[in-house]
């Protein structure tokens, strides 16, 4: 449209209209965009772009561009004859275009021969799911339901479940439903839950789509969704490039088989439906010569075949019952007083009360029209009458209705007295009812403190606001949970059950951190800055505790020096609770052992697993290949190993956590490893008599194992990609670690790396030292051992060889 020098797009929905007329503004600015709904009408004069609802939009305005929204819409009951109308005379002087789904294709190719139709593919796939608990809803999930009554049971049980809902249904003000929206797009709430007002108009961030539902009341009867209209509700989950899912929640509505059929599931996939073969219309130019004429206008048939008579809309409901009261119709008698009656008559629904509710009020507004103008003084009334804020969900759902008639009212061109005065009143009062109702909803079915510990529960605890408060209340991403008692964690007592359980659970996984706090602050402010040192934590040089072997390596036990023994037994108590908190906090580097350690109790690990988890843990994390027994630990059992952080290598099992410069010191620090400690746990250091922890000798240096890993792997990449006959080691890896190449070419031998042969340079020529040519095969101790009653055979021994193959 912006690409034409005028337009006009007509919608379904008036926050559909509002929220294109806000990016058309953006583009065109304020005084070429115009925005034309029942309710609210921003017309700058000689606007040039109007964004309207179908109703409001223009038959033959004359612009360069017409499009209509959502065309399909012609074959609804209720509103399809206006979008049949549109479809068959809005028409714009260089292009006109109708948007709708695919259904509408045979149907408009034999109203409008001659029509270009271009298809725009779902870019994302949409797969069905099955049934979900509610309980197991994934996050960012669509429930969609057909009641108001079901609406909110489900929305308060994700409430206790899952910290709530946003909540989305037609009755809902455009404001406050992109207020609910905008809760569950920011991510303050994973899941909403709607009608099915949320199959249009609303772009979601949503994954997945569950069916609370599969039938629901049309006017008229309670009967199944046509798959059409399952596709329109599901296609919510995924959009673009971002595929989602669909499915049912598991145990709806009773008496109703909650599943979908085997053809409803393969055309929502495959987005293939029945066409559509009729659209409804009505007679949009009726004459009003006299009600009569007027009712049998609106009531004829249609001439084409693929057109059907409209069902019978409230407009011409309360049209009918208005003129079956003698005195009533006795009064309207003039061309101007029926056609006055008739845009009367057209004053939407908006408190869903049916036709004989609605025909009083329009009775009630048609006494003050006949005269002439609604006073501004009346409208002002009424408005004032429903602007309160006060009440429940239902109370403001029922104003907001009502102050929604009046906004269509003082829209009117001629109806009112002091219109823009009394259009801008009814505006205001709509958007206060609007918080007010965002408010209650929010209030009533979001848990903001349950939402943010589920959000949380599966994040790392180092990356939430985690505080504790100066009167000792703990509080997560700004909400209370609870407080210590000492070192006691106590549920807020606010909460209730649902909410205690998680709490607790939010506690056991976050609150470690706070105490550690808590016990460095307690032990600096009793005792000062503390090392831990020689089996002991000190101050300075004066000892404060012993570390004495506890049920794990990992965890000593504090006992306080005998120094202390001054204190009375609470103090005493309460220093050893701190100390215990510190210390925890302290060996936090060790965690990866006190895994192994634990593992290693397991019964399910299998006897040789855990032989070999008690040797690493013995030993602080490194093993020679050759003491680990790996021979006797299956394939199957190795997945295990890795996921506990265990590398097995060429010469060594190791743990590549436990080689940081911090936990080679506290496990020195607390006694689990007398060997020569190297504080900076360089790569390469010079070799010694005794080998530091974490290093295997490499001639007159010592590499770390890791890296000394790191370059068999390399070598043995080199190897793979070599084929047959020798292979070569690019020697630049080795240099950059600082190993000299006599100690990487011992290094290498020791790895089962044997040189083949060096390729010379001719003589006189310069260039780089020449490479070697290597060989390679296992170390001896991997070897598998020779078959019981065979000799072993010999390395070198080529008639051996020959002998054990003839065998």
């Amino acid at each position: 449209m912006c690409g034409h020098s005028s337009g006009a797009i007509g919608f379904p929905l008036r926050l559909l209209a509002r929220e294109v007329y806000d990016k058309v503004r953006a583009i065109k600015g304020d005084a070429a965009t115009a925005l034309i709904t029942g309710e609210e009408r921003i017309e700058p004069p000689g606007a040039r772009y109007l964004l309207c609802t179908a109703e409001a939009m223009p038959r033959n305005g004359g612009q360069a561009f017409v499009a209509l929204d959502e065309a399909q819409l012609a074959a609804d009951r209720e509103r399809g004859h206006i979008f049949t109308d549109r479809l068959l005379h809005a028409r714009g002087r260089e292009e006109t275009m109708l948007l709708g789904s695919a259904t509408l294709e045979p149907v408009v190719k034999a109203l409008l021969p001659g029509i270009e139709v271009e298809e725009r593919p779902r870019f994302s796939t949409l797969t069905h799911a099955g049934a979900t608990k509610l309980s197991r809803l994934p996050p960012r999930s669509a429930v969609v339901a057909f009641s108001i009554e079901q609406v909110y049971a489900v929305a308060e049980m994700l409430r206790r479940f899952r910290g709530g809902a946003a909540v989305v249904m037609g009755a809902l003000s455009p404001e406050t439903r992109n207020r609910q929206v905008a809760l569950f797009q920011s991510g303050e709430v994973d899941y909403i839950v709607a009608t099915d007002a949320i199959g249009m108009g609303l772009n979601l961030d949503v994954t997945h789509v569950a069916f609370a539902a599969l039938s629901k009341f049309d006017g008229q009867r309670q009967r199944r969704l046509t798959p059409a209209e399952m596709a329109q509700i599901a296609g919510r989950a995924g959009r673009h490039q971002k595929d989602g899912t669909f499915g049912v929640l598991a145990g709806g509505r009773r008496g109703e088989p909650l599943e979908f059929t085997e053809d409803e599931i393969f055309a929502i996939e495959r987005h293939r439906f029945a066409p559509l073969t009729r659209l409804f219309w009505r007679e949009a130019e009726p004459r009003f010569d006299s009600l009569a004429t007027l009712i049998g206008d609106l009531e004829e048939k249609p001439q084409e075949p693929q057109l059907a008579p409209a069902p019978e809309a409230i407009d011409l409901a309360v049209l009918k019952r208005l003129a079956e009261d003698p005195a009533f119709a006795t009064d309207v008698t003039t061309p101007g007083l029926v056609r006055r009656l008739w845009e009367a008559c057209q004053l939407p629904d908006f408190r869903q009360q049916g036709a004989d509710m609605h025909a009083r009020f329009v009775s009630r507004l048609w006494s003050e029209l006949r005269e002439g103008y609604l006073g501004a003084d009346y409208v002002a009334g009424r408005i004032a009458e429903l602007d309160r804020t006060q009440g429940d969900i239902d109370a403001l759902q029922s104003r907001i209705a009502a102050i929604r008639s009046w906004a269509y009212i003082c829209q009117r061109p001629d109806w009112v007295l002091a219109r823009d005065e009394m259009a801008a009143r009814a505006r205001a009062a709509e958007a206060r009812l609007s918080d007010a109702l965002h408010q209650r909803l929010t209030e009533r079915f979001v848990n903001r403190r349950t939402a943010v510990l589920m959000k949380t529960m599966g994040k790392d605890a180092g990356l939430l606001r985690v505080a504790l408060e100066d009167d000792g209340g703990v509080t997560v991403e700004g909400h209370r949970i609870g407080h210590l008692e000492g070192f006691r964690f106590v549920v807020d007592a606010s909460a209730d059950q649902e909410d205690r359980k998680l709490m607790l659970a939010a506690a056991e996984k976050h609150l470690p951190q706070l105490l550690a706090a808590k016990a460095q602050a307690l032990v600096q402010d009793e005792l000062g800055d503390l090392v831990i040192a020689d089996s002991a934590v000190w101050r300075g040089n004066q000892l404060v505790a012993r570390l004495l072997p506890g049920k794990q390596r990992t965890a000593p036990r504090i006992e306080l020096a005998k120094e202390l023994g001054a204190l009375d037994h609470a103090q005493w108590a309460r220093l050893e609770e701190a100390l215990s908190r510190w210390l925890e906090a302290e060996l936090s580097p060790l965690a990866p052992l006190a895994a192994i350690e634990r593992a290693a109790l397991d019964p399910e690990a299998g006897s040789e697993v855990r032989a070999l988890f008690l040797t690493l843990a013995d030993r602080a994390g490194t093993v020679p290949r050759e003491d680990a027994g790996l021979a006797q630990i299956s394939k199957e059992k190795r997945p295990l190993l890795r996921r506990l952080g265990v590398t097995i290598g060429a010469l060594d099992v190791f743990m590549p956590a436990l080689l940081k410069p911090a936990p080679r010191r506290l496990l020195q620090a607390i006694g689990l490893d007398r060997r020569p400690l190297q504080p900076g746990m360089e790569a390469v250091i010079p070799g010694g008599r005794h080998v530091p922890a974490g290093y295997r000798r490499a001639g007159t240096q010592a590499i770390r194992v890791d890296l000394a890993e790191k370059l068999f792997r390399a070598a043995h990449e080199a190897r793979a990609g070599a084929g047959t006959g020798g292979f070569r080691v690019d020697s630049a890896l080795a240099t950059s670690m600082g190993l000299l190449p006599d100690n990487a070419m011992r290094l290498m031998r020791d790895g089962g790396f044997r040189p083949g042969g060096v390729r010379l340079l001719p003589d006189g020529a310069l260039g780089p030292p020449a490479p070697v040519l290597w060989n390679w095969r296992a170390p001896r101790k991997d070897r598998r051992p020779p078959a019981p009653g065979k000799a072993p055979v010999r390395e070198g021994n080529a008639f051996a060889e020959l002998a054990r193959l003839v065998r």
